[in-house]
């Protein structure tokens, strides 16, 4: 019995010896092959997928942050600056290590102190910045900027400052002196609301008090590449050519690329890509017609004070524009200011003191206090246009008489209401020719409003509301500025007229439309063009830094009208209206004067409108000029566009003999006598 147990025994434990073994060999053959394949990962990783894992690490830690550009040049007509950048200083600060954490803020607090001391010591003293400013800049919290993004401590650095700076670089690391520019205005002026200004990217691009603030600066928020993207630190146009030409006036973003460790935080050497400048405006506007304009206005505008019923005048909008061209060679709204405010960061009192006077009163409505608007009621500059429209309209011919009573009535029988002529004037009989010069109310009532409701009836407002369109009435210009209004055509109010006819009775006579200085520019020269709807032409061509012409605008017709010509001759034969400064005047002037009648605050008041081009038979400058409460349009406005006429005329000649260059050269053919 022992025997068998005993070999059973055996057999038992060989039997397990034989499991033990194989298991063994299982596991050091598993074993082997997990080595194995960790070898052959660690190879590809090192030999195959090393290059391509190298180069990804090296784009991870390499951040790009773009160095803005030098903005461009506006020049005027002759090439005088109006608009330019200068360089200055400014100090940036770059995050080295993390300063939120309690370890790191005692260093912190010595820079901020060190800087402020440096700043009150060396710097300017109206340019003095508090602790609580400098940690702002600073901006350790990266609420402004992410960890490698350079911050602006401080712009416009002194000398001194910039001295200590430079001569003290090793105890202030992280502390960079860079070149930026600042905008600059000519101190002379010239045509400020048309140039406009610039204000912080970080203000406007969603501000929805901004043209375009909720698009243009809003996508250009978007952006996050450093060669587009935009700083908050950075100024961009606002207004005027500034922001109509942003785009060819900013330039293109250098970009420097900042190694970074894994903290996010500045580590190595920077490479830079230079920025690329703007190119330059070259304006149709010139500087010397342009002075000229400003000054006429504001110096009618002091003598108007003295008159009866021109007293409240304080305002005065021009725009003279080329009738072949289309070209703006002076746009005023006056008074001006000194857009160089911009730059220096003005409070917000110094905006509410300038908010009557920074918008362009020639292309929208503003207001001066408690007086009357930009945009005025036309008056009888609307005659010529009035006249065109009966005569396409069959309602009468260039031969047909009309005998004026000195007023004219419209409305149901026995409740008629009577509109006059200008002083109650009885002009007998007139053909309508005539008519537009003698400027008869009556004529326009009873042969053209009325008679286009006899025609049209309930549509007589949409055939007339058609007609001003074509001449630029009710539509914008097309120029391409901010904030440009269409104009009110309050002809289509019929609740406040009281009917269709009563609407055209006033409207026939320019009592039912306001537009803008530009539109009345724009009306004028199509009348000179005899159907050539212009657009008006601020820059002529645009160049790089080097001079070379990247773009040059060409004369751009909107649209024609077409009659016969039969008709222009007939309309522009009548624009004779009487101007005593035009008596003698060298060069003979297609005029009209206006005088609209409109309640500011419950008074009646007159406004000044005066449209005209010169010379009547080959036309060069068109002008349109607007006095706010200046009284009669012969008085108060007319003056002023004699002023802009004889500008031109030295600078371009009216008959294309510039004086300014003929007074010159008689000047220089005549030798001093011998003492």
């Amino acid at each position: 019995m022992k025997k068998i147990g005993s070999s059973e025994s055996e057999e038992f434990e060989e039997s397990h010896r034989r499991q033990f073994s194989i298991r063994l060999n299982i596991f050091f053959f598993a074993t082997f092959l997990i080595f194995t394949v960790l070898v052959v990962r660690l190879a590809i990783l090192q030999f195959v997928e090393g290059p391509t894992l190298t180069e990804e690490e090296s784009s991870i830690t390499n951040n790009e942050t773009p160095i803005l550009p030098s903005r461009g040049i506006i020049y005027d007509a002759s090439g005088s600056k109006i608009a330019y950048s200068i360089p200055t200083q400014s100090l940036y600060f770059t995050l080295n290590k993390d300063y939120q954490l309690e370890k790191n803020k005692p260093e912190f607090y010595k820079i901020v102190g060190d800087l402020k001391r440096v700043f009150n010591t060396y710097g300017d003293p109206d340019k003095k910045m508090s602790a609580d400013e400098i940690i702002d800049a600073m901006d350790i919290t990266y609420r402004k900027n992410f960890g490698y993004t350079p911050r602006r401590i401080k712009k416009d650095l002194s000398n001194k400052e910039i001295a200590y700076f430079l001569e003290h670089k090793s105890d202030y690391k992280g502390i960079e002196v860079r070149e930026e520019s600042i905008r600059q205005y000519s101190p002379d002026r010239v045509a400020v609301q048309t140039v406009g200004y610039l204000k912080g990217f970080s203000g406007v691009k969603g501000d929805k008090n901004y043209q375009g603030g909720l698009v243009k600066y809003r996508n250009r928020a978007q952006l996050t590449g450093a060669k587009e993207m935009y700083m908050d630190t950075e100024f961009v146009g606002t207004d005027g050519l500034e922001y109509m030409y942003q785009d060819e006036l900013r330039g293109k973003n250098g970009v420097r690329s900042t190694p970074v460790n894994a903290m996010n935080r500045a580590d190595g050497r920077d490479t830079l890509l230079p920025p690329q400048k703007g190119h330059n405006l070259w304006m149709t506007i010139d500087k010397n017609v342009q002075l000229a304009t400003q000054q006429a206005i504001t110096n009618q505008v002091a003598q108007l004070r003295y008159q009866k019923g021109a007293g409240n005048a304080l305002t005065g909008y021009a725009v003279a524009m080329e009738v072949q061209t289309g070209n703006v060679i002076a746009m005023a709204s006056m008074p001006d200011y000194d857009s160089n405010i911009w730059s220096q960061s003005p409070s917000q009192q110094q905006i509410a003191d300038l908010e009557p006077i920074y918008p362009n009163g020639t292309i929208r409505e503003i207001y001066n206090g408690r007086r009357a608007s930009s945009m005025v009621l036309l008056g009888s500059v609307i005659k010529p246009l009035s006249v065109m429209i009966g005569l396409k309209e069959g309602l009468f011919t260039a031969d047909t008489w009309y005998y004026d009573r000195g007023y004219a009535e419209f409305g149901k029988a026995g409740h008629e209401t009577r509109v006059r002529n200008a002083l109650g004037e009885v002009l007998n009989s007139l053909n309508p020719t005539r008519a537009i010069e003698k400027s008869s109310n009556a004529f326009m009532v009873d042969m053209v409003g009325k008679q286009l409701v006899v025609k049209h009836g309930s549509k007589a407002i949409d055939v007339w509301d058609k007609y001003m369109k074509e001449f630029g009435l009710g539509v914008t210009t097309q120029s391409g500025l901010p904030y440009e209004s269409e104009g009110r055509g309050e002809y289509t109010n019929l609740k406040a007229a009281g009917s269709v006819q009563a609407a055209m009775a006033y409207a026939s006579f320019g009592q039912q439309g306001r537009y803008t200085t530009l539109q009345l520019a724009q009306y004028v020269t199509t009348i000179a063009n005899k159907g050539k709807r212009l657009k008006p032409q601020f820059v002529s061509k645009i160049t790089d830094a080097k001079g070379n012409v990247v773009k040059v605008t060409k004369p751009e017709v909107l649209n024609t009208v077409d009659f016969p010509p039969e008709y222009w001759n007939t309309v522009i034969n009548g624009m004779r209206s009487k101007v005593e400064a035009l008596n003698g005047y060298r060069y003979d002037v297609a005029r009209k004067t206006g005088t609209s009648q409109q309640s500011v605050y419950g008074k009646i008041v007159d406004n000044g409108v005066f449209i005209a081009f010169a010379p009547r038979d080959n036309p060069k400058l068109a002008v349109a000029v607007v006095i706010p409460e200046g009284g009669f349009g012969s008085r108060s406005a007319a003056p002023v566009a004699i002023k802009i006429f004889d500008a031109y005329d030295q600078e371009y000649g009216l008959d294309g003999i510039p004086k300014k260059k003929t007074a010159t050269t008689d000047e220089a053919a005549v030798e001093e006598p011998v003492q």
